[in-house]
């Protein structure tokens, strides 16, 4: 078990480690320099790497074959693509259709 001074260790170096993310990128490109275009390439595609990643990721498990043969996850698929195109608000998408899919998997299936 955790006692309660490494749980409070872990705490500070995480906030340490989140601090750092923050201050490394004004430290190497400073205030007002340009950012370098490869810098500014990454910054419009690594986004869309990620979230096709966790998209992979998140289906990799799913069966066709057996019972509930992935409805819950094609139907909450489809809300989140539906209420991104109505709102254009990726986190209400990701949240509605977060808790679309867990009522579905414990509740309906």
């Amino acid at each position: 078990m955790i006692d309660y001074r490494h749980a409070f260790i872990i705490i500070v170096i995480m906030g340490l480690v989140t601090l750092a993310t923050r201050i490394v990128p004004v430290l190497i490109f400073g205030r007002g320099e340009k950012v370098p275009d490869y810098i500014m390439y990454l910054g419009r595609t690594v986004p869309y790497t990620a979230m096709g990643l966790l998209i992979v990721y998140c289906l990799r498990d799913i069966s066709f074959t057996s019972a509930p043969h992935a409805i819950p996850e094609i139907i909450a698929m489809a809300v989140v693509i539906g209420s991104y195109l109505w709102k254009r608000n990726s986190i209400l998408s990701v949240v509605v259709g977060t808790v679309l899919y867990m009522f579905l998997v414990q509740v309906v299936f």
